[in-house]
């Protein structure tokens, strides 16, 4: 195989053109044809048992051509921005110049490298410093916070539906006397005043008692996940069956004992001032250190490839894409229900995915200047917290080498940005 490697137009980029020798091709198509033979069902022969040249002959002689490629291609590259040392920072833009059979495979690759950083002032640079003081207020609303998680929920039977209670309803929703899809439900629960559902319909159960059944009518907001109902007058039929409240402890020293193991309410109040305390110096502590990082970013010059900013961007989308699969959801189903697409996504996220892909560079030019190497200490812990949280030897994380260069770079990060701080101005 050979490369060769030849600047583009645009700065920070590199275009290698990648010649495969024919036969190298040849067995990564070799190499998917067996993969895949099982599904191929072909008359005369067992289903998967056809040979290479009669599939050829059957489907057409580029049928692997793609997946040879897709399988191929990966470690080629890898291979060669490895060897040669390219310090490439974005994905790849891949164009096919020759795929044929019996022939070389002739494609290209640019790729943003990383940029030139001239770094400005970050020893010496004027800092506010920044604290949070442990109010009264803040204690009080967390103990507020701990009653509401200690309340309970009481069944009233002596009075209408009144704003904050808890209801069991049936609904049943009509436009134009038809019932519409999903509009229907049975033994729905529902928070009077929670906003759960459209403008107008919480308020109208105010006053309905147990048993009850009411008509009630809502308009559709203009802008609806659902197109069909966005702006539709429409009438629910309410059943009303259960009507609850919620009853939230004293708090005195009875509820001290209940919830904490301290006797005394002024006991409880002081540990959770000095928990807030602790909070707010970490708070401060890494605002701090963001600030710090910002600062130093305004006095440097980076010509940022745009490449790089949407691998960050990338890399924030999936981050979103996994908070949300906790919950039951993706990132497709969200963008439905915020009406909004990926590349307006994209967009919003431009402007801080520049800001991380700089704040990087500029902790890496740092660390390079002042040489500053990764902390053996810092690593083991690393490794020794991770192995405990999963379940894993510490010798096995160690070979794994990605994930003990993420520790480093990491150490290395943290040193650079105590550096700032350490030589930094700072005034209240």
């Amino acid at each position: 195989m050979s490369v060769k490697q030849e600047k583009t137009e645009n700065k920070n980029e590199l275009k290698l053109t990648f010649t495969v020798e024919a036969s190298k091709f040849e067995e990564a198509i070799m190499s998917v044809f067996k993969q895949s033979a099982k599904y191929f069902n072909i008359p005369g022969f067992r289903k998967g048992k056809a040979p290479y040249k009669i599939v050829e002959r059957y489907y057409g002689a580029n049928i692997f051509y793609e997946d040879a490629f897709n399988e191929l291609v990966p470690t080629v590259y890898d291979e060669e921005i490895k060897n040669s040392k390219i310090d490439a920072v974005s994905k790849p833009k891949i164009d096919i110049v020759q795929m044929e059979k019996g022939k070389d495979l002739i494609f290209t690759a640019i790729v943003s490298t990383r940029p030139e950083v001239k770094l400005g002032k970050y020893k010496g640079i004027e800092l506010k410093k920044i604290e949070y003081k442990v109010t009264d207020e803040d204690v009080k609303h967390e103990l507020e916070h701990m009653a509401e998680h200690n309340s309970r929920m009481v069944s009233i039977e002596d009075r209408p539906a009144q704003k904050d209670d808890t209801v069991t309803i049936d609904f049943e929703g009509f436009i134009d006397k038809v019932p519409f899809d999903n509009g229907k439900a049975e033994g729905q629960q529902l928070v009077i005043g929670s906003n759960t559902f459209i403008p107008g319909f919480e308020d109208q159960l105010i006053g309905m008692k147990i048993g009850e059944e009411r008509d009630i009518n809502v308009t559709f907001p203009k802008e609806y996940f659902s197109k069909e109902l966005e702006g539709k007058d429409a009438v629910f039929h309410i059943k009303m069956h259960e009507i609850k409240k919620k009853e939230l402890p004293k708090i005195d020293d009875e509820f001290a004992k209940d919830v904490s193991e301290f006797d005394t309410l002024a006991e409880l109040k002081k540990s959770i001032k000095e928990k807030k305390e602790h909070e707010n110096e970490h708070k401060a502590e890494h605002e701090m250190e963001d600030s710090a990082v910002e600062e130093v970013c305004k006095n440097t010059k980076i010509d940022i490839p745009e490449g790089m900013v949407e691998l960050e961007i990338d890399n924030m989308l999936d981050n979103i894409n996994q908070r949300l699969q906790y919950q039951g959801m993706d990132l497709e189903k969200y963008l439905k229900i915020i009406g909004k697409t990926e590349s307006d996504l994209r967009k919003e996220y431009k402007s801080d995915a520049e800001k991380n892909v700089k704040s990087s560079l500029v902790i890496r030019q740092i660390v390079e200047d002042e040489k500053i190497k990764a902390d053996e200490k810092y690593v083991k812990e690393k490794l020794e917290e991770m192995a405990k949280q999963y379940n894993r030897k510490v010798e096995e994380l160690e070979k794994n080498e990605q994930l003990k260069a993420y520790i480093e770079e990491s150490s290395q990060t943290e040193q650079a940005v105590k550096l700032i701080l350490d030589n930094a101005k700072i005034s209240k």
